[in-house]
């Protein structure tokens, strides 16, 4: 099974994305980790993305979707993935589904997580990470997993926030892309959301994104 995700940040997609991994056992692919693979091990194409990605721009589609194609013809690919992260924008959906059909890779699915836009940012702004494990989960924002004041809920270790998290203009750029219906994200969602609706092989499906994980995740696994 091969499968896009969409989903603001914020919204839980990454979370849902490792368990859908576990459950069907293809590999999880984000594309930011594509992007620090090539960069780290001094590639071509990574060090022409990194230029971009230093000045926050976008990584240009000639540059990104090889890299993407790359990896998903990798070995641990065969089994089917999940790409997380792109496409960005309309043109970049449609240069991606061109280039699949191209390599002969087929896409089954598109998940698409809704979430609301300022629940979205609360949720990015109140994530805590713990002094003695970042995979304790704490946001002051989502009362399943309130901190107990300044200390980790789990193990009552020390808290703290990364500084992008509480950057808000940065958050305000990722999601104002993110939520474009007609060239962003959003729209790069609903190019393939046409092509589901045209009586094409992709399945498209949305899940609500507020709930909790494990709703969420229930959801998600009923419409797969």
């Amino acid at each position: 099974m091969n499968i896009l995700a969409f989903g603001p940040n914020g919204s839980g997609k990454g979370t849902q994305g490792a368990i859908v991994k576990e459950k069907y056992n293809i590999s999880h692919i984000e594309s930011g980790a594509i992007f620090r693979e090539n960069i780290s091990k001094g590639t071509e194409l990574g060090a022409k993305a990194r230029e971009y990605i230093d000045r926050g721009d976008l990584v240009p589609d000639e540059i990104t979707i090889p890299m993407i194609l790359d990896r998903l013809k990798k070995d641990d690919c065969k089994n089917g993935w999940l790409l997380d992260g792109f496409p960005r924008n309309k043109n970049q959906a449609i240069k991606l589904d061109e280039a699949l059909k191209a390599a002969g890779l087929a896409l089954d699915v598109v998940v698409e997580v809704v979430l609301d836009r300022q629940i979205a940012k609360n949720r990015i702004m109140g994530r805590r990470l713990c002094a003695n494990d970042n995979n304790h989960p704490n946001n002051i924002f989502i009362d399943a997993i309130k901190p107990n004041g300044d200390k980790c809920r789990v193990c009552g270790g020390d808290l703290s926030s990364r500084s992008d998290d509480q950057d808000e203009g940065a958050i305000d750029k990722r999601h104002s892309i993110y939520y474009d219906t007609d060239t962003g994200t959003l729209a790069s969602a609903y190019y393939f959301k046409d092509l589901a609706g045209k009586g094409g092989k992709i399945k498209y499906i949305t899940v609500d994104g507020a709930p909790s994980v494990q709703d969420v995740t229930a959801e998600l696994m009923s419409k797969l």
